[in-house]
């Protein structure tokens, strides 16, 4: 019986530990897309708002429409945009911040900052760190 209650334990601690890498990892390769050299500045409008992973670790994506082309906006943790008193949603006029990248493929920006309404949410620093490690602060 404690061999069983052994290999039990062992068991939930190593889906434990691959749990946190694998989440530490899409923090992380986020962080490595940032590249200051490539940010830029875009105004839109978003076309949609879409919640990607699984539940209590979903992150913020927008569909941003300029005038020129769409982009797939990585904001950051759902529960970091929720806790800073932000909220988007399709038709929200917008002005993101950030690296300019290519994601799968498709043209993306990785968001520093992103104003709406007069209020700026800021969600990483000039070097691409996530503010989120910090707390929910991130509202200028």
């Amino acid at each position: 019986m404690k061999v069983t209650q052994s290999l039990s334990i062992i068991a939930i601690l190593l889906a434990a530990s691959l749990a946190g890498s694998a989440h530490a990892q899409v923090g992380s390769s986020t962080r490595r897309l940032y590249d200051p050299n490539t940010e830029t500045t875009v105004k839109g409008t978003i076309e949609k708002v879409t919640e990607i992973g699984e539940q209590g670790r979903t992150g913020t994506h927008l569909t941003l429409r300029t005038n020129e082309q769409t982009y797939d906006v990585h904001v950051g943790p759902s529960a970091y945009v929720a806790a800073s008193g932000f909220t988007f949603l399709a038709g929200d006029q917008v002005e993101v911040t950030g690296s300019k990248v290519k994601f799968d493929g498709a043209d993306a920006i990785v968001a520093r900052g992103i104003k709406k309404d007069g209020k700026v949410l800021t969600l990483r620093d000039r070097q691409g760190i996530p503010k989120w490690s910090r707390g929910p602060r991130g509202t200028d």
